[in-house]
């Protein structure tokens, strides 16, 4: 079965003991940081963090396409914490544009109507004008392909978006919020939003056993966690308690990042550790991160 908000808010302080210990996620160990995680007005601390983890011509060269992935499921406005914030959005998408990327899409699999999507959420507008960004929102089937997962414990295949497929450089730029099968969406859970099939994690098979297969074939080379708000209770979509803590936390390693994202702020007004979330822990038992923030490098920095 998969998490339930009730059986979240039972987890215990001790979380859960891990099964394997994977390598430290995608970051190598040369690097001096592992997370930025960056206080500030959204615009400003966006570039910091990206500053701070070395730039985004570590992940970004001349020419080559880059796929952002924001949250723009839902038609609301940032204050909501439902989606992403577009001035977050939008500082990512010029740092891309900036280092001479071939094209960037800002691109989403929106659960509701995809036109009011990008108006309501004002990523669009925020990505005006920026060379080489083009803001997207998809909700037909020819725009997916299948592919194999090899690793996969309860999904064999997927269909995924097809520009994803095609050379790009993924960027997850998740909103940090609560939602009301696992608990929190933060960057893992955010990735469903590059799939067709949604439907089939919620009704076919353990949600968050689903999500890690998922992290096996759809893994972005950066993740930019937008903390600036968020959304405690009523996720995924809002309304409920929303908190700011006027954060951006950037990453290479996926896990890390949502792990250090949990323990922003408390969930349903309880405080819980990246060991505690079924789909996080079943990310790092499969290798693809860091679930323990105390073994992180972390740089913090004020703008």
């Amino acid at each position: 079965m998969s998490i339930s908000r009730r059986q979240f808010l039972k987890a215990t302080a001790a979380g859960v003991a891990i099964g394997l210990a994977g390598p430290p996620g995608f970051a190598g160990a040369a690097e001096e940081v592992d997370l930025a995680v960056i206080s500030g007005e959204p615009a400003a601390a966006t570039a910091k963090a990206l500053e701070t983890l070395g730039g985004i011509s570590r992940f970004v060269k001349k020419g080559q396409r880059v796929l952002i992935k924001p949250n723009m499921s839902f038609a609301k406005g940032p204050d909501i914490a439902a989606t992403t914030h577009p001035l977050v959005v939008a500082a990512v998408a010029r740092a891309c544009s900036e280092a001479g990327a071939g094209e960037v899409l800002v691109l989403d699999h929106t659960l509701q109507r995809a036109e009011l999507c990008l108006e309501r959420t004002g990523i669009r507008e925020a990505c005006r004008g920026i060379p080489g960004v083009h803001c997207l929102a998809v909700q037909d089937r020819k725009f997916f392909r299948e592919v194999k997962v090899p690793r996969g414990k309860v999904l064999e295949r997927v269909e995924v978006v097809r520009d994803l497929l095609d050379d790009c450089v993924l960027i997850s730029v998740p909103v940090a919020k609560s939602h009301s099968t696992t608990g929190v969406s933060l960057g893992l859970k955010g990735l469903m939003g590059l799939i067709w099939d949604r439907e089939s994690f919620h009704s076919q098979f353990n949600i968050n056993e689903g999500i890690a297969d998922l992290a096996t074939v759809v893994r972005p080379r950066l993740t930019v966690l937008d903390a600036t708000r968020a959304l405690t209770t009523g996720g995924p979509g809002g309304p409920g308690e929303v908190k700011r803590p006027n954060l951006v936390v950037a990453g290479t390693d996926p896990v890390a990042v949502d792990s250090f994202g949990v323990g922003i702020v408390p969930w349903y007004g309880q405080s819980f550790r990246g060991r505690q979330v079924e789909h996080l822990l079943a990310a790092h038992q499969r290798g693809l991160g860091q679930i323990d923030v105390d073994k992180l490098r972390i740089r913090r920095a004020s703008v």
